[in-house]
């Protein structure tokens, strides 16, 4: 960080913090109007498109490329408490960068994915790559936090649980696309709760997130986490019970079970 000043980039970082709680509620609002038009909603209209595969890798590598980059300029970027904050972190994005784009297309299951979309997950993944970056490196310092591991066990927990269904509910979701014969009803695990069990799995991991890091930036984007992914899987519910009708089994939520 030679090239900015210690205050220029506190006061940036506090910006950005604070557009990250901006941008939950209009985002949540108008999810339910206006559904993300990829996958199961895809529709023209929205200018040229990518190849889904290609989309998920640029739109995601923020994350990455630029968590890397920020990491080690922290003042914490040292103390083991903060690395194994930021491994999880990295671990999911890796999955999400590069595993998951690479099984769509060798798999044969990518499909159109409008540009502007992949545009803003990227400007998005740009914010929100910075605020936890810096703020798990730099801003926030668990010196004589006594309760660090403790809070990071529990977290971890919910984390790697919620990342376990996630994965493995995007490949059922994959192997249904592979077999060619259309959309069919999901079966089995998570998908006998909810219908959206790798938005239920990516919900748990911030949440687990959040309690790891105990701060405002962890906070911020599990709550962007809910407003993005609730009302596409209330919109995925939807589209299952209108494709389905009384096929599709009646007890089955959107994304919390027995609740929504």
């Amino acid at each position: 960080m030679a090239a900015i000043s210690w205050d220029s980039d506190k006061v940036l970082f506090h910006y950005c913090l604070l557009s990250l709680y901006l941008i939950c509620p209009p985002t949540f609002i108008a999810l339910h109007f206006l559904q993300a038009p990829y996958g199961k909603h895809h529709r023209r209209g929205w200018g040229p498109n990518l190849s889904s595969s290609l989309a998920w890798f640029l739109m995601e590598s923020p994350t990455l490329w630029l968590t890397l980059i920020l990491f080690p300029f922290g003042r914490h970027s040292s103390d083991p408490r903060n690395l194994a904050l930021i491994l999880p972190y990295l671990l999911h994005y890796f999955h999400r960068t590069v595993i998951y784009p690479l099984r769509i297309s060798h798999g044969g299951a990518s499909s159109a994915f409008p540009a502007s979309v992949a545009l803003m997950a990227f400007a998005f993944n740009l914010l929100n790559a910075y605020v936890q970056s810096r703020s798990v490196s730099n801003y926030r310092d668990y010196d004589g936090d006594s309760w660090f591991w403790w809070r990071w066990l529990v977290g971890a927990a919910v984390f790697g649980g919620g990342m376990t269904v996630n994965v493995r509910s995007d490949l059922a979701l994959l192997r249904l696309k592979r077999e060619g014969k259309g959309y069919r009803v999901p079966r089995g695990g998570w998908f006998e709760a909810v219908s959206c069990p790798n938005y239920t799995g990516e919900l748990a991991e911030w949440l687990g997130w959040a309690v790891m890091t105990w701060s405002w930036a962890g906070l911020g984007f599990f709550l962007y986490t809910c407003s993005n992914l609730v009302p596409r899987s209330r919109a995925n519910h939807q589209w299952y019970l209108e494709k389905f009708g009384k096929n599709y089994p009646s007890g089955r939520k959107a994304v919390f079970p027995f609740l929504f």
